[in-house]
């Protein structure tokens, strides 16, 4: 039990102080709400397990998503909310990325430790690839024709062609490795070293690392955005709790907010400007990036383990999926306030 004694006042105002500061740096007191509407809950099919990553296809309005705890990829029309198919063979699946020029999904089945391709039409497995020691996320450079994919415990990023689905290179990153992304302006992969408090910087056309950027105030950097024409990278660090926002032309962090506890996927409506920063606490906090400028615009609990999220670009509408509503798993279809 807390004691109130003749320090106790000092270190209130302490506290009031730390906490004015943390508010001041991020612009304003966020309302605890989000400007969200919910659509509908679409029951989804298998067991009310855990889901990872999900990725849409925006041209065939399918939605893959890795339905870790069944070990399958779930594709899901969005247009008429249903599930299409379970994708069988991907055992412990994280990481999903639909790759529409290639006609593929590419998913790193974990608990195999490795890659599979899959059709995406026919929705069946066409290849797999070994991918180190605990495959997560996954990245595209469609210059390279290579996928890079975050070997967690290994410590690399592993290099696939995906012309021939083989695994071409292991890129050693010196520490726990998070999400990996390309940004397509500098045409650069960007990978969280999240043991390091680092952004590493890979030269696609070597395979070698370029860069290392400091990332100060980070604590277990994991979830990875990068906003290409605003040229800022948004980092999502799941040990303290925090979205620090990069400058990746000064190679400085220009803002920190705070966030739900362990923050895990980001996703981004480029049309709004509006940044989706979803946690396994299923607290979703909700940005709005004008140019360069961040401004938090809400954050509110979605629902249990709400850790998921992807964004639909044309509809804006976002898609979380539930591991266990009621006792079953469901897919949360959420929309911008009228």
């Amino acid at each position: 039990m807390f004691r109130w004694n003749r320090h106790s006042s000092a270190l209130v105002a302490v506290a009031v102080t730390l906490l004015a500061a943390t508010t001041a740096a991020c612009g304003h007191n966020p309302p605890a709400s989000l400007p969200l509407s919910k659509v509908a809950d679409v029951p989804l099919s298998g067991g009310a397990t855990r889901w990872d990553y999900a990725s849409l296809d925006p041209g065939t309005h399918v939605l893959f998503l890795a339905h870790m705890g069944d070990g399958v990829v779930t594709a899901f029309d969005t247009r008429r909310q249903r599930v299409l198919a379970d994708i069988p063979g991907t055992n412990d699946v994280h990481g999903v990325l639909a790759i529409p020029e290639l006609g593929r999904v590419y998913a790193s089945a974990t608990g195999d430790d490795q890659v599979v391709a899959i059709d995406s039409k026919t929705l069946k497995i066409i290849a797999r690839m070994p991918a180190g020691d605990y495959p997560d996320g996954i990245a595209y450079a469609p210059d390279a024709h290579k996928l890079y994919v975050s070997d967690e415990h290994g410590g690399s990023d592993t290099v696939i062609d995906v012309r021939s689905n083989q695994r071409i290179a292991t890129i050693p990153l010196g520490g726990e490795v998070g999400n990996t992304q390309f940004d397509p302006v500098s045409k650069r992969i960007f990978a969280n070293v999240q043991t390091r408090a680092q952004l590493v910087e890979i030269d696609p056309a070597t395979d070698k690392i370029v860069a290392r950027i400091a990332l100060p105030g980070a604590k277990g950097n994991h979830g990875l955005y990068i906003d290409a024409p605003a040229r800022l990278a948004f980092i999502a660090c799941e040990d303290n709790d925090r979205l620090l926002v990069l400058d990746l032309q000064t190679r400085r962090v220009t803002a920190s907010f705070a966030l739900g506890h362990s923050p895990d996927v980001l996703a981004f409506d480029p049309a709004l400007g509006w940044l989706y920063v979803a946690s396994e606490s299923g607290v979703v906090a909700l940005f709005e990036v004008k140019g360069r400028a961040v401004r938090e615009l809400g954050r509110a609990s979605l629902g249990s383990n709400a850790h998921v999220v992807a964004v639909d670009p044309l509809t804006h509408r976002a898609y979380f999926p539930l591991k266990d509503v009621h006792g079953h798993p469901v897919l949360r279809i959420m929309q911008p306030r009228s």
